[in-house]
């Protein structure tokens, strides 16, 4: 199908304490779980973004050889004007090109959708949320765990699945 990742991983980049555990989610616990034991391959910025690439047109390009999105939902994330930019080209691509799937992992208890995005809002009305309930656990869980059974269930096939 001519792309080069199953998910693309849009999260809040500040640095703040629910950051760090964001941060440690999406650079350790993501890639051991779906890279090294599920056999997916992930764009995570910071890491398959290089530096001195345009990073408006990294991200646009990046997210169209991506097979999912996956959106980490957090307050920062909700309230940041930073992270708008790639989350309006995913949510558009996801649901005006209609060409990709997205993933919702709320990781820390929204409560009312209110102040999200009518088109974050729509998503979640279609296909709702999946939530991450072990927030203080510190050694990642197995990838037979409820939560990543879920994840893995919207990931598409993997190629060593088969």
């Amino acid at each position: 199908d001519g792309k080069t990742y199953d998910a693309y991983v849009i999260y809040p980049k500040n640095h703040t304490s629910e950051a760090n555990f964001v941060e440690y989610f999406v650079y350790q616990v993501m890639p051991d779980i779906l890279e090294n034991k599920c056999g997916y391959k992930l764009c995570i910025y910071g890491r398959d973004i290089y530096p001195g690439e345009d990073a408006a047109s990294a991200i646009e390009k990046r997210m169209q050889k991506s097979r999912r999105l996956i959106i980490l939902l957090t307050h920062q994330l909700i309230n940041s004007k930073e992270d708008a930019y790639d989350q309006h080209i995913a949510l558009h691509n996801a649901l005006i090109q209609n060409d990709t799937k997205v993933i919702l992992l709320e990781m820390e208890t929204i409560g009312t959708y209110g102040k999200l995005q009518e088109s974050l809002r729509f998503v979640i009305k279609q296909q709702g949320t999946i939530k991450w309930k072990e927030k203080h656990t510190v050694h990642p869980q197995s990838p037979n765990s409820k939560f990543w059974k879920q994840v893995r269930y919207h990931m598409p096939l993997t190629p060593r699945a088969s």
